[in-house]
């Protein structure tokens, strides 16, 4: 094995200007964390700066995908990098998450990743971390094209 196979790459852990601060300081734990070309984040949801949710459902799904675009950009990533996506609902139907959650997230995904087509899974869950929230969005991003890419100057 060659040197650059056998080594470990510490993490590198970072926290999205705002409402990461608060949630660091409040909850402790980070937005996302960077081991060599990969990127993890934590769950975002479709709060504001002040850490509120919407009426509108569309409008909390929007905001989560615009949480997970600065989540995923303060560890060098961005949506075209994203390889997996988790995604939790508090249903709005009796037997599935509801087509107003899986349109908007369609929407959504078509809009930001263009012609990439990670792999998704959609969950249901009876509650999530936060007083009103519906929706939380977790990716992964894998960034090794970037780094195969010459150098600009």
């Amino acid at each position: 094995m060659t040197e650059s196979t056998t080594r470990t790459e510490e993490p590198e852990f970072t926290i999205t200007p705002g409402y990461g601060d608060w949630l660091r300081k409040e909850l402790h734990y980070s937005q996302a964390v960077r081991i060599g070309d990969r990127v993890e984040i934590s769950g975002q949801g479709g709060w504001s700066e002040e850490f509120e949710f919407p009426e509108s459902l569309e409008e909390e799904i929007v905001r989560a995908f615009d949480n997970v675009g600065r989540t995923l950009a303060t560890a060098g990533a961005s949506w075209h990098d994203v390889v997996a996506m988790d995604s939790f609902h508090v249903p709005t139907a009796p037997d599935t998450i509801g087509e107003d959650h899986t349109r908007t997230m369609v929407e959504q995904m078509r809009l930001r990743l263009g012609d990439r087509a990670p792999i998704w899974t959609q969950i249901g869950v009876p509650a999530l971390g936060a007083p009103g929230m519906r929706v939380e969005i977790r990716v992964t991003a894998h960034l090794a094209a970037k780094h195969d890419q010459p150098a600009s100057a």
